[in-house]
């Protein structure tokens, strides 16, 4: 199964190509409605068969029943259909956004890029920073870009990312990183807002945390 919530309208997606037998999509990934999404099933060589997880009135096939939303359907195929029309140019509209939010950031020290330097979505930058708390961080982010330490689903989770693990990140560093996503409707100046903003937040959370460590070093003789 390949979840492209994240890919569809962004990168181009051929079932054929990539040789998938399932694939999930969702329309609010492509600006379209929330609540609606759609199962790409393979139908031969092989073909894949699914047990129905909702039992009912046979819609769909059998696969799931129960009466489907039409307008959250158009709004969905529409918002794929625009997404298309654009990929290309989008594509690398976004690609030049997060380089350009990347090389600001990595003018600071000993900060770590998680994945592939360009086997990446063209919107996605997720970073770890040495000597910081990840708390912290987003907290001082928050009130200029909307960051998270992790996937949007498992954002609540405090625990570390079992993928940056996984990629050999050490534990302190899967805890301090942020994941930035860029999307249609930012542009180059919030990406330099951003920039100055993360910049200043790490700096000033290590030096804070250079003196309290010093202070809880410091002993009374």
């Amino acid at each position: 199964h390949t979840d492209a919530a994240q890919g569809i309208g962004k990168i181009p997606l051929d079932v054929e190509e990539m040789n998938i037998d399932l694939m999930s999509l969702t329309a609010h990934k492509v600006y379209g409605p929330k609540g609606i999404g759609a199962l790409y099933v393979r139908r031969r060589n092989p073909r894949v068969r699914l047990a129905p997880q909702i039992q009912g009135g046979g819609q769909e096939r059998g696969i799931r029943s129960g009466t489907l939303s039409t307008p959250q359907i158009v709004g969905f195929a529409k918002a794929v259909e625009l997404g298309l029309e654009e990929l290309k140019s989008e594509s690398q509209r976004l690609l030049q956004l997060r380089e350009r939010l990347w090389q600001a950031l990595c003018e600071l020290e000993k900060i770590h890029l998680n994945g592939h330097r360009t086997q990446r979505l063209p919107g996605n930058l997720n970073i770890s920073v040495e000597g910081v708390d990840g708390s912290a961080l987003l907290l001082g982010l928050q009130s200029t870009a909307a960051v998270s330490s992790g996937s949007a689903c498992s954002s609540v989770n405090v625990a570390p990312s079992h993928v940056l693990l996984a990629l050999g990140r050490p534990e302190m560093l899967a805890y301090a990183s942020v994941r930035f996503g860029i999307g249609r409707f930012n542009s180059a100046a919030e990406i330099e807002q951003v920039a100055q903003q993360t910049i200043s937040t790490i700096e000033s959370l290590r030096r804070s945390q250079t003196i309290g460590s010093k202070s809880a070093n410091f002993k009374v003789r």
